[in-house]
Protein backbone atom coordinates (compact mmCIF):
# COMPACT_ATOMS: atom_id res chain seq x y z
CA UNK A 1 0.00 0.00 0.00
CA UNK A 2 1.38 3.38 -1.03
CA UNK A 3 2.14 5.96 1.61
CA UNK A 4 -0.14 8.99 1.18
CA UNK A 5 1.94 11.26 3.41
CA UNK A 6 4.01 12.85 0.62
CA UNK A 7 0.85 13.51 -1.40
CA UNK A 8 -0.82 15.12 1.64
CA UNK A 9 2.23 17.30 2.24
CA UNK A 10 2.23 18.41 -1.39
CA UNK A 11 -1.50 19.20 -1.17
CA UNK A 12 -1.09 21.25 2.02
CA UNK A 13 1.91 23.07 0.59
CA UNK A 14 -0.04 23.90 -2.55
CA UNK A 15 -3.04 25.11 -0.53
CA UNK A 16 -0.81 27.39 1.56
CA UNK A 17 0.75 28.87 -1.58
CA UNK A 18 -2.68 29.26 -3.15
CA UNK A 19 -4.11 31.05 -0.09
CA UNK A 20 -1.06 33.35 0.07
CA UNK A 21 -1.47 34.24 -3.61
CA UNK A 22 -5.21 34.79 -3.09
CA UNK A 23 -4.52 37.09 -0.14
CA UNK A 24 -1.94 39.10 -2.14
CA UNK A 25 -4.32 39.32 -5.10
CA UNK A 26 -7.05 40.61 -2.79
CA UNK A 27 -4.68 43.24 -1.36
CA UNK A 28 -3.70 44.20 -4.89
CA UNK A 29 -7.27 44.62 -6.13
CA UNK A 30 -8.84 45.97 -2.93
CA UNK A 31 -8.40 49.68 -3.87
CA UNK A 32 -10.47 48.96 -6.98
CA UNK A 33 -13.09 46.66 -5.45
CA UNK A 34 -15.86 49.24 -5.84
CA UNK A 35 -14.95 49.79 -9.48
CA UNK A 36 -14.86 46.03 -10.10
CA UNK A 37 -18.21 45.42 -8.44
CA UNK A 38 -19.87 48.31 -10.25
CA UNK A 39 -18.32 47.19 -13.52
CA UNK A 40 -19.70 43.69 -13.03
CA UNK A 41 -23.14 45.01 -12.09
CA UNK A 42 -23.35 47.52 -14.96
CA UNK A 43 -22.04 45.00 -17.52
CA UNK A 44 -24.72 42.54 -16.40
CA UNK A 45 -27.41 45.20 -16.77
CA UNK A 46 -26.25 46.26 -20.26
CA UNK A 47 -25.47 42.75 -21.51
CA UNK A 48 -28.77 42.54 -23.48
CA UNK A 49 -27.75 45.75 -25.27
CA UNK A 50 -24.37 44.21 -26.08
CA UNK A 51 -26.13 41.10 -27.41
CA UNK A 52 -28.32 43.28 -29.63
CA UNK A 53 -25.27 45.11 -31.04
CA UNK A 54 -23.43 41.82 -31.57
CA UNK A 55 -26.07 40.69 -34.04
CA UNK A 56 -24.99 43.43 -36.44
CA UNK A 57 -21.30 44.06 -35.71
CA UNK A 58 -18.32 42.01 -34.43
CA UNK A 59 -18.09 41.49 -30.65
CA UNK A 60 -15.30 44.04 -30.12
CA UNK A 61 -17.28 46.79 -31.83
CA UNK A 62 -20.46 45.73 -30.01
CA UNK A 63 -18.67 46.03 -26.66
CA UNK A 64 -17.22 49.41 -27.65
CA UNK A 65 -20.61 50.78 -28.71
CA UNK A 66 -22.15 49.52 -25.47
CA UNK A 67 -19.48 51.36 -23.47
CA UNK A 68 -20.23 54.55 -25.41
CA UNK A 69 -23.91 54.14 -24.58
CA UNK A 70 -23.06 53.63 -20.88
CA UNK A 71 -20.93 56.80 -21.01
CA UNK A 72 -23.80 58.82 -22.48
CA UNK A 73 -26.45 57.36 -20.15
CA UNK A 74 -24.48 57.53 -16.88
CA UNK A 75 -21.44 59.79 -17.04
CA UNK A 76 -22.75 62.86 -18.89
CA UNK A 77 -25.93 63.34 -16.77
CA UNK A 78 -24.01 62.79 -13.50
CA UNK A 79 -21.33 65.38 -14.32
CA UNK A 80 -23.89 67.93 -15.48
CA UNK A 81 -26.07 67.27 -12.48
CA UNK A 82 -23.33 67.61 -9.85
CA UNK A 83 -22.84 71.32 -10.56
CA UNK A 84 -26.55 72.11 -10.30
CA UNK A 85 -26.90 70.05 -7.14
CA UNK A 86 -23.87 71.64 -5.47
CA UNK A 87 -25.32 75.12 -6.13
CA UNK A 88 -28.70 74.09 -4.72
CA UNK A 89 -27.09 72.63 -1.58
CA UNK A 90 -25.03 75.79 -1.06
CA UNK A 91 -28.11 77.99 -1.34
CA UNK A 92 -29.99 75.72 1.07
CA UNK A 93 -27.20 75.97 3.66
CA UNK A 94 -26.99 79.76 3.30
CA UNK A 95 -30.72 80.06 3.93
CA UNK A 96 -30.56 77.63 6.86
CA UNK A 97 -28.02 79.78 8.72
CA UNK A 98 -29.57 83.09 7.69
CA UNK A 99 -31.27 85.19 10.43
CA UNK A 100 -34.04 85.94 7.93
CA UNK A 101 -35.25 82.37 8.21
CA UNK A 102 -35.51 82.62 12.00
CA UNK A 103 -37.40 85.92 11.69
CA UNK A 104 -39.78 84.40 9.13
CA UNK A 105 -40.47 81.39 11.36
CA UNK A 106 -40.98 83.68 14.36
CA UNK A 107 -43.44 85.79 12.41
CA UNK A 108 -45.28 82.65 11.35
CA UNK A 109 -45.62 81.41 14.95
CA UNK A 110 -46.71 84.85 16.21
CA UNK A 111 -49.30 85.44 13.48
CA UNK A 112 -51.03 82.15 14.22
CA UNK A 113 -50.51 82.22 17.99
CA UNK A 114 -49.03 78.75 17.84
CA UNK A 115 -46.78 79.35 20.84
CA UNK A 116 -49.76 80.51 22.93
CA UNK A 117 -51.71 77.37 22.03
CA UNK A 118 -48.76 75.17 22.97
CA UNK A 119 -48.31 76.96 26.30
CA UNK A 120 -52.02 76.64 27.07
CA UNK A 121 -51.64 72.87 26.80
CA UNK A 122 -48.39 72.81 28.77
CA UNK A 123 -49.95 74.89 31.55
CA UNK A 124 -51.85 71.80 32.63
CA UNK A 125 -48.48 70.30 33.51
CA UNK A 126 -47.06 73.52 35.07
CA UNK A 127 -44.75 74.00 32.09
CA UNK A 128 -44.10 76.87 29.71
CA UNK A 129 -42.11 77.31 26.52
CA UNK A 130 -40.39 80.38 25.10
CA UNK A 131 -39.91 81.07 21.42
CA UNK A 132 -36.15 80.57 21.63
CA UNK A 133 -36.60 77.18 23.30
CA UNK A 134 -39.06 76.18 20.60
CA UNK A 135 -37.12 77.41 17.59
CA UNK A 136 -33.59 76.44 18.64
CA UNK A 137 -33.93 72.68 17.91
CA UNK A 138 -35.50 73.49 14.53
CA UNK A 139 -32.76 75.90 13.51
CA UNK A 140 -30.04 73.55 14.80
CA UNK A 141 -31.51 70.70 12.79
CA UNK A 142 -31.72 72.86 9.67
CA UNK A 143 -28.11 73.97 10.06
CA UNK A 144 -26.95 70.41 10.71
CA UNK A 145 -28.78 69.03 7.67
CA UNK A 146 -27.56 71.89 5.49
CA UNK A 147 -23.95 71.46 6.66
CA UNK A 148 -24.08 67.70 6.06
CA UNK A 149 -25.44 68.16 2.55
CA UNK A 150 -22.90 70.89 1.84
CA UNK A 151 -20.01 68.69 2.98
CA UNK A 152 -21.25 65.83 0.84
CA UNK A 153 -21.66 68.09 -2.19
CA UNK A 154 -18.18 69.57 -1.68
CA UNK A 155 -16.73 66.08 -1.33
CA UNK A 156 -18.33 65.03 -4.61
CA UNK A 157 -17.16 68.16 -6.38
CA UNK A 158 -13.61 67.96 -5.00
CA UNK A 159 -13.33 64.28 -5.93
CA UNK A 160 -14.64 64.86 -9.44
CA UNK A 161 -11.27 64.01 -11.00
CA UNK A 162 -11.14 60.77 -9.00
CA UNK A 163 -14.67 59.97 -10.13
CA UNK A 164 -13.72 60.54 -13.78
CA UNK A 165 -10.68 58.25 -13.49
CA UNK A 166 -12.69 55.51 -11.77
CA UNK A 167 -15.51 55.81 -14.28
CA UNK A 168 -13.20 55.31 -17.27
CA UNK A 169 -11.51 52.44 -15.44
CA UNK A 170 -14.96 50.94 -14.97
CA UNK A 171 -15.62 51.32 -18.71
CA UNK A 172 -12.42 49.37 -19.46
CA UNK A 173 -13.55 46.62 -17.08
CA UNK A 174 -17.00 46.58 -18.67
CA UNK A 175 -15.50 46.37 -22.17
CA UNK A 176 -13.59 43.18 -21.34
CA UNK A 177 -16.35 41.70 -19.20
CA UNK A 178 -18.77 41.99 -22.10
CA UNK A 179 -16.28 40.24 -24.36
CA UNK A 180 -14.98 37.56 -21.99
CA UNK A 181 -17.48 37.59 -19.12
CA UNK A 182 -18.96 34.22 -20.05
CA UNK A 183 -15.54 32.58 -20.13
CA UNK A 184 -14.64 34.17 -16.77
CA UNK A 185 -17.92 32.92 -15.31
CA UNK A 186 -17.29 29.41 -16.57
CA UNK A 187 -13.74 29.53 -15.20
CA UNK A 188 -15.04 30.46 -11.72
CA UNK A 189 -17.64 27.70 -11.90
CA UNK A 190 -14.99 25.15 -12.86
CA UNK A 191 -12.70 26.37 -10.07
CA UNK A 192 -15.42 26.24 -7.39
CA UNK A 193 -15.80 22.92 -5.50
CA UNK A 194 -19.57 23.43 -5.37
CA UNK A 195 -21.75 21.66 -7.95
CA UNK A 196 -22.28 23.62 -11.14
CA UNK A 197 -26.01 24.09 -10.55
CA UNK A 198 -25.34 25.71 -7.17
CA UNK A 199 -22.71 28.06 -8.61
CA UNK A 200 -25.09 28.97 -11.41
CA UNK A 201 -27.85 29.64 -8.89
CA UNK A 202 -25.61 32.05 -6.97
CA UNK A 203 -24.69 33.97 -10.13
CA UNK A 204 -28.30 34.11 -11.33
CA UNK A 205 -29.52 35.45 -7.97
CA UNK A 206 -26.78 38.08 -7.96
CA UNK A 207 -27.66 39.11 -11.50
CA UNK A 208 -31.37 39.37 -10.73
CA UNK A 209 -30.82 41.34 -7.53
CA UNK A 210 -28.30 43.68 -9.16
CA UNK A 211 -30.77 44.33 -11.98
CA UNK A 212 -33.60 44.92 -9.52
CA UNK A 213 -31.57 47.32 -7.37
CA UNK A 214 -29.75 49.22 -10.10
CA UNK A 215 -32.30 49.27 -12.91
CA UNK A 216 -35.73 48.92 -11.32
CA UNK A 217 -35.03 50.94 -8.16
CA UNK A 218 -32.91 53.38 -10.15
CA UNK A 219 -35.63 54.04 -12.72
CA UNK A 220 -38.37 54.22 -10.07
CA UNK A 221 -36.20 56.59 -8.00
CA UNK A 222 -35.62 58.83 -11.01
CA UNK A 223 -39.35 58.90 -11.78
CA UNK A 224 -40.32 59.73 -8.22
CA UNK A 225 -37.51 62.28 -7.83
CA UNK A 226 -38.33 64.08 -11.08
CA UNK A 227 -42.07 64.19 -10.43
CA UNK A 228 -41.50 65.24 -6.82
CA UNK A 229 -39.09 67.99 -7.86
CA UNK A 230 -41.56 69.32 -10.43
CA UNK A 231 -44.37 69.29 -7.84
CA UNK A 232 -42.22 71.13 -5.30
CA UNK A 233 -41.20 73.70 -7.91
CA UNK A 234 -44.85 74.24 -8.88
CA UNK A 235 -45.85 74.69 -5.23
CA UNK A 236 -43.13 77.30 -4.70
CA UNK A 237 -40.69 75.32 -2.55
CA UNK A 238 -37.11 76.48 -2.80
CA UNK A 239 -34.34 74.16 -4.04
CA UNK A 240 -36.64 71.77 -5.95
CA UNK A 241 -33.63 70.01 -7.51
CA UNK A 242 -32.26 69.21 -4.06
CA UNK A 243 -35.60 67.88 -2.87
CA UNK A 244 -35.95 65.81 -6.04
CA UNK A 245 -32.53 64.25 -5.47
CA UNK A 246 -33.40 63.44 -1.86
CA UNK A 247 -36.65 61.81 -3.02
CA UNK A 248 -34.79 59.74 -5.61
CA UNK A 249 -32.39 58.60 -2.88
CA UNK A 250 -35.09 57.76 -0.33
CA UNK A 251 -37.07 55.92 -3.02
CA UNK A 252 -34.54 53.08 -2.65
CA UNK A 253 -35.78 52.49 0.93
CA UNK A 254 -38.84 50.22 0.68
CA UNK A 255 -40.50 51.23 3.98
CA UNK A 256 -40.07 55.00 4.33
CA UNK A 257 -39.59 55.88 0.67
CA UNK A 258 -40.40 59.34 -0.60
CA UNK A 259 -42.88 59.75 2.24
CA UNK A 260 -40.07 61.09 4.41
CA UNK A 261 -40.11 64.20 2.16
CA UNK A 262 -43.72 64.31 0.95
CA UNK A 263 -45.51 63.87 4.29
CA UNK A 264 -43.74 66.73 6.15
CA UNK A 265 -44.27 68.94 3.10
CA UNK A 266 -48.00 68.18 3.11
CA UNK A 267 -48.24 68.89 6.85
CA UNK A 268 -46.36 72.17 6.42
CA UNK A 269 -48.68 73.30 3.63
CA UNK A 270 -51.72 72.54 5.78
CA UNK A 271 -50.24 74.37 8.78
CA UNK A 272 -49.60 77.53 6.73
CA UNK A 273 -53.18 77.48 5.48
CA UNK A 274 -52.70 75.94 2.01
CA UNK A 275 -55.06 73.07 2.74
CA UNK A 276 -55.80 72.28 -0.91
CA UNK A 277 -52.11 72.13 -1.79
CA UNK A 278 -51.43 69.86 1.21
CA UNK A 279 -54.19 67.46 0.18
CA UNK A 280 -52.90 67.51 -3.41
CA UNK A 281 -49.40 66.62 -2.19
CA UNK A 282 -50.82 63.68 -0.22
CA UNK A 283 -52.73 62.48 -3.26
CA UNK A 284 -49.69 62.78 -5.53
CA UNK A 285 -47.61 60.92 -2.95
CA UNK A 286 -50.15 58.08 -2.77
CA UNK A 287 -50.44 57.78 -6.55
CA UNK A 288 -46.70 58.06 -7.16
CA UNK A 289 -45.57 55.74 -4.38
CA UNK A 290 -48.36 53.21 -4.83
CA UNK A 291 -48.02 53.13 -8.60
CA UNK A 292 -44.29 52.48 -8.45
CA UNK A 293 -44.32 49.98 -5.56
CA UNK A 294 -47.40 47.97 -6.52
CA UNK A 295 -47.56 48.32 -10.32
CA UNK A 296 -44.19 49.21 -11.85
CA UNK A 297 -41.83 47.12 -9.70
CA UNK A 298 -43.91 43.89 -9.66
CA UNK A 299 -44.47 44.14 -13.42
CA UNK A 300 -40.73 44.52 -14.16
CA UNK A 301 -39.20 42.30 -11.48
CA UNK A 302 -41.94 39.69 -11.30
CA UNK A 303 -41.18 36.73 -9.04
CA UNK A 304 -37.44 36.59 -9.69
CA UNK A 305 -36.59 38.46 -6.49
CA UNK A 306 -38.11 37.02 -3.34
CA UNK A 307 -36.87 39.00 -0.37
CA UNK A 308 -38.76 40.35 2.59
CA UNK A 309 -39.23 44.12 2.59
CA UNK A 310 -37.66 44.45 6.05
CA UNK A 311 -34.53 42.58 4.89
CA UNK A 312 -34.16 44.93 1.91
CA UNK A 313 -34.58 47.95 4.18
CA UNK A 314 -32.05 46.73 6.76
CA UNK A 315 -29.66 45.63 4.01
CA UNK A 316 -29.66 49.11 2.45
CA UNK A 317 -29.32 50.91 5.80
CA UNK A 318 -26.48 48.63 6.90
CA UNK A 319 -24.85 48.90 3.49
CA UNK A 320 -24.90 52.69 3.67
CA UNK A 321 -23.16 52.61 7.03
CA UNK A 322 -20.49 50.12 5.89
CA UNK A 323 -19.87 51.10 2.26
CA UNK A 324 -21.23 54.63 1.87
CA UNK A 325 -23.52 55.52 -1.02
CA UNK A 326 -22.67 52.28 -2.86
CA UNK A 327 -24.19 50.40 0.06
CA UNK A 328 -27.52 50.85 -1.72
CA UNK A 329 -26.26 48.12 -4.07
CA UNK A 330 -23.86 46.20 -1.83
CA UNK A 331 -26.31 45.76 1.07
CA UNK A 332 -29.01 43.83 -0.85
CA UNK A 333 -26.30 41.82 -2.63
CA UNK A 334 -24.87 40.66 0.72
CA UNK A 335 -28.34 39.68 1.91
CA UNK A 336 -28.94 37.86 -1.39
CA UNK A 337 -25.66 35.96 -0.97
CA UNK A 338 -26.68 34.81 2.52
CA UNK A 339 -30.24 33.84 1.54
CA UNK A 340 -29.07 31.91 -1.52
CA UNK A 341 -26.51 29.99 0.52
CA UNK A 342 -29.19 29.28 3.14
CA UNK A 343 -31.48 27.89 0.45
CA UNK A 344 -28.66 25.73 -0.94
CA UNK A 345 -27.91 24.47 2.59
CA UNK A 346 -31.55 23.56 3.18
CA UNK A 347 -31.82 21.62 -0.06
CA UNK A 348 -28.39 19.99 -0.33
CA UNK A 349 -26.47 19.92 2.96
CA UNK A 350 -28.98 20.00 5.77
CA UNK A 351 -29.45 16.23 5.70
CA UNK A 352 -25.69 15.75 6.08
CA UNK A 353 -25.60 17.76 9.32
CA UNK A 354 -28.63 16.31 11.08
CA UNK A 355 -28.32 12.87 12.70
CA UNK A 356 -29.91 9.98 10.81
CA UNK A 357 -33.43 9.17 11.86
CA UNK A 358 -33.94 12.36 13.83
CA UNK A 359 -37.35 13.97 13.36
CA UNK A 360 -37.83 17.71 13.69
CA UNK A 361 -40.88 19.31 15.31
CA UNK A 362 -41.95 22.54 13.61
CA UNK A 363 -43.51 25.50 15.37
CA UNK A 364 -46.78 25.15 13.49
CA UNK A 365 -47.11 21.54 14.70
CA UNK A 366 -46.48 22.67 18.31
CA UNK A 367 -49.14 25.36 17.93
CA UNK A 368 -51.66 22.86 16.60
CA UNK A 369 -50.96 20.52 19.53
CA UNK A 370 -51.51 23.36 22.02
CA UNK A 371 -54.79 24.21 20.36
CA UNK A 372 -55.93 20.59 20.52
CA UNK A 373 -55.18 20.47 24.24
Amino acid sequence: MLDKTPRDLILWFFLILFLISLFLLGKLLWPFVSVLVMGAVVSGVFFPVYTLFKRRVPPRYASFFTCILIFLVLFVPIVLFVGVLANEVHNFYVRAVSPEVVDAVKQFFVSRNILGRINSILANFDLSLTFDELIQPITDMGKSVGLTLLNQANAVASNLLKFVIHFFLMLIIIYYLLLDGQRLLQYIIDLSPLPDDQDTKLFVKFKDMAGAVLVVNGISGMIQGMVGGVVFAFLGFRSPVLWGVLMAFFAFLPIVGIGIIFLPAAVWLMVVGRMGAGIAVLMIYGILSGGVEYLFKPAVVGKRIKMHTLLVFLGIIGGLQLFGILGIIYGPLVVTFFLTLSDIYNKSYKSLVEPDGQTRIHLDEVSEENLDE
